[in-house]
């Protein structure tokens, strides 16, 4: 049976894990194309994938009406497969994914850079393709490092609203995460609803911290 006041915390934990997910893997092959890279543009690609961490979350959210609103070119594309994105749960996962990608990505590339250049030399000398040595060296010594990217990556996820808000909005049920929910309840004079998801946020949040202290001490 669905419960009404519930649906904020099963939106944030779907949206929150889906993004996660597609992060990982996004963050991850981010992170080796511009580890091998070595040409002039490194540097721009690096900032170009760094920038959701310093952007406020309204000029975040104005980008991605400007790519996606219903006067995009993206949106006119999308239309042609009977697809529309805004206000959308879709929305949600999209915009957890660009604000915690760039998390992911730097926690990828920290634990790719602390490799030993040797041992990817040795592997490659004892006959061992690309691909061998990416997943057999690579990932098992970076393994500490993707942990506390996937950890990082989920917990800002989790706590997205201004962005999320632009683009998804507030609609209950569809794309009314905690961090909105709360927000609305707050702003409405509902202090008991907002306090019982706030409850259930900073658990998660704490969750998040404990699992990531507890990778970082093995």
């Amino acid at each position: 049976m669905r419960i009404p006041f519930m649906d904020p915390v099963w939106i944030s934990i779907k949206t929150t894990f889906v993004s996660t997910v597609i992060v990982f893997f996004a963050g991850i092959f981010l992170a080796y194309a511009l580890f091998r890279y070595k040409g002039k543009w490194k540097t721009f690609f690096d900032l170009t994938i760094s920038l959701p961490l310093i952007l406020p979350p309204t000029v975040l959210g104005y980008l991605l009406l400007v790519i996606f609103g219903r006067n995009s070119i993206v949106n006119d594309f999308l239309k042609s497969f009977n697809v529309s994105l805004l206000f959308s749960w879709s929305a949600t996962v999209i915009t957890a994914c660009i604000v915690s990608l760039p998390l992911m990505y730097h926690s990828a590339k920290s634990g790719f850079e602390n490799i030993n250049p040797e041992v990817i030399h040795a592997s490659r000398t004892l006959g061992k393709n690309e691909w061998e040595t990416f997943f057999r060296i690579i990932l098992p010594l970076s393994k500490p490092a993707l942990i506390a990217g996937v950890l990082l990556s989920f917990s800002r996820a989790l706590g997205e609203f201004g962005a999320t808000l632009m683009f998804a909005g507030n609609i209950p049920g569809k794309t009314q995460t905690l961090s909105i929910a709360i927000y609305f309840a707050v702003a409405s004079g509902n202090f008991r609803q907002a306090f019982f998801w706030v409850l259930i946020m900073l658990a998660m949040s704490l969750i998040s911290i404990f699992m990531l202290n507890a990778w970082k001490n093995k």
